[in-house]
């Protein structure tokens, strides 16, 4: 971890609502010239406090209509059975988050589709065949309540 002061919070808190702020625009927010802004961005990118930056694209608006969690029991708990089902996990376009469980379950797989139609092909033709996958119980989401994928830096500037 870090140490990130009151200058550095804010550059983060701006580029989470906005990665496309020039250098200019970011110093401004954070009160800063734009020398320091450039130095301080740069630091958090190399120390991969900022990973990288990317587009947030409209699944909707591409025709990605349906949006999965699966859930994945396991048929073995072996290293490399946790292996293969790693790599098929890597090898799934339509896997968009995947994560290890404590739990009834080993895997959860958030996963975005076109239909239904591409759920029920991801379930019966990729998972359950797999070698590795014993039991797979999916949940298709209703209603979308929220989205973010922004950090809770309130937390951080009551520390700073």
């Amino acid at each position: 971890m870090i140490s990130a002061d009151t200058f550095d919070l804010k550059i983060l808190a701006a580029l989470q609502d906005d990665g496309r702020l020039t250098n200019q625009q970011l110093a401004d927010v954070a009160g800063l010239s734009a020398s320091q802004c450039s130095r301080r961005r740069m630091r958090l990118e190399q120390e991969k406090v900022i990973s990288g930056y990317h587009a947030d694209l409209a699944g909707e608006a591409l025709g990605f209509n349906v949006i999965a969690f699966i859930h994945i029991t396991l048929a073995t708990h072996s290293p490399d059975n946790a292996r293969h089902f790693r790599n098929l996990v890597q090898r799934v376009e339509e896997v968009q988050e995947a994560y290890s469980l404590t739990g009834d379950a080993d895997y959860l797989l958030k996963v975005v589709l076109r239909d239904l139609k591409s759920l029920s092909d991801i379930v019966n033709n990729v998972l359950m065949p797999h070698r590795s996958v014993a039991h797979v119980r999916s949940s298709i989401v209703l209603d979308r309540l929220k989205e973010t994928a922004k950090l809770p830096l309130k937390e951080l500037r009551q520390r700073a």
